[in-house]
C-alpha cells in the first residue's frame, strides 16, 4: 500500500488523536451523567466540533491566552487544562479549576493560559483584546484567541473588539466557530452575510474559511494566521464551518433540527471519522494504535467521574474565597 504524506509527524497526529477523542469521550459521558441528574448547572457540549479546537490550540503555548465560550469544555481539554479537576469543576467539587464553583461555563486555568468558559456570549473577545495589547507589550511573540459561535457573532463586544483589534494592530484570532444554530435560530435566518470573511474585511482584517469538521484544514489555516500574528502581522478572523451532535444545551428538544439531521451529521461528518480514515488510509498509524488510545481515554474518564463523585462539596467558609471584596 502506497504511504501518503501527512504534514504532521507520527507524534503529533498522534497527540491530535488523543485530544480529539478526550473531548468526545469527557462529553458523551456528560451528556449520560446529566441526564440522570448527577451534574447541576447547565451543561453545553462540544462534541462534533473537536478538529477545530484541537487544531488550533495545537499551535499555543502555556504563554497564549484563548477566551472560550458557554460551550468551552473542549477549548479546556485542548488547552491542557487537567480532566480531573475540569470533572471536578462540572460536579461542583473542592479540587475543581476553580474549587467547584464555577461550573461547566466558568472554568478557567490561568497557568494554562485558558481566561475562562463565559456564560455571555460575544464576552471573551473584548477579554482577548486586553490579553493581545499585553502580549504585544511583552514582545515576547505570544497570541490571544478568542472563539465565539455563529449567534455570538452578532454581539456588539464581539464587533467593536474586531475593530479595536484592526486599530491596534494586535496579536489576536478571533475563531467563528460557525454550528450553524444560534441556540434554535439558523445562521441563514440571523446572519445577513454569506461568510464572516466578509465582516472581517469590514473591520479590515484578512479572514478564512475552513471546514471545521477536517482537522487538517483548521491546523493548517490556524498555523498560518498565528504565525502571521507572531511577527506582528496583526488580527485575523478564522471561520470554522462545523456541527454539534447535540442541542445547544443539554434537555434541548431540538425540533428545529429536521429529521435525520442529527444521525446524518454523525454518520458523514465526525470529525473523528475523518481523522481516523485519512491517518490509518497513510499506513502512519494503525487502527490498533487509535483503538489503544481509545481505551486509554475511557479509563481516564471513568477515573475522572470516580474521583469527583467522591471530591468533597465547597464548604460555606468557601463562599467569599477567590473574590476581589473581603466581604
Amino acid at each position: 500500500m502506497a504511504v501518503h504524506p501527512l504534514p504532521l509527524p507520527k507524534e503529533q497526529l498522534l497527540q491530535a488523536y488523543r485530544t480529539m477523542r478526550t473531548i468526545r469521550e469527557f462529553e458523551e459521558r456528560l451528556h449520560v451523567d446529566f441526564g440522570r441528574g448527577d451534574i447541576p448547572g447547565f451543561v453545553h457540549l462540544y462534541a462534533g466540533e473537536e478538529a477545530a479546537g484541537t487544531g488550533i490550540m495545537m499551535h499555543l503555548g502555556d504563554g497564549d491566552r484563548i477566551a472560550s465560550t458557554h460551550r468551552g469544555h473542549g477549548h479546556c481539554i485542548a488547552k491542557g487544562v487537567d480532566v480531573r479537576s475540569m470533572m471536578k469543576e462540572i460536579y461542583g467539587r473542592k479540587g475543581g479549576a476553580c474549587e467547584g464553583k464555577g461550573g461547566s461555563m466558568h472554568i478557567a486555568d490561568l497557568d494554562k493560559g485558558m481566561m475562562g468558559a463565559n456564560g455571555i456570549l460575544g464576552a471573551g473577545a473584548p477579554l482577548v483584546c486586553g490579553a493581545a495589547l499585553a502580549a504585544k507589550y511583552r514582545g515576547k511573540g505570544e497570541v490571544a484567541v478568542s472563539f465565539v459561535g455563529d449567534g455570538a457573532s452578532n454581539q456588539g463586544t464581539f464587533l467593536e473588539s474586531l475593530n479595536l483589534a484592526a486599530v491596534w494592530n494586535l496579536p489576536a484570532l478571533f475563531v467563528v466557530e460557525n454550528n450553524g444554530y444560534a441556540e434554535s435560530t439558523s445562521r441563514d435566518y440571523g446572519v445577513a452575510v454569506d461568510s464572516y470573511v466578509d465582516r472581517a474585511a469590514g473591520f479590515g482584517l484578512p479572514g478564512v474559511t475552513v471546514d471545521g469538521t477536517d482537522f487538517f484544514a483548521v491546523h493548517e489555516a490556524a498555523g498560518e494566521i498565528i504565525a502571521r500574528a507572531r511577527k506582528g502581522g496583526g488580527p485575523a478572523l478564522l471561520e470554522c464551518k462545523m456541527v454539534r451532535f447535540y442541542g445547544h444545551f443539554e434537555g434541548d428538544a431540538q425540533t428545529y433540527r429536521g429529521a435525520g439531521e442529527v444521525e446524518q451529521i454523525r454518520a458523514d461528518h465526525d470529525c473523528l471519522k475523518k481523522f481516523a480514515a485519512a491517518v490509518t488510509a497513510s499506513g502512519v498509524i494503525t487502527g490498533e494504535e487509535l483503538t489503544a488510545i481509545d481505551h486509554e481515554v475511557l479509563g481516564l474518564i471513568e477515573n475522572a467521574v470516580v474521583e469527583a463523585k467522591a471530591a468533597p462539596l465547597p464548604t460555606a467558609a468557601d463562599l467569599t474565597t477567590d473574590v476581589y471584596v473581603a466581604y
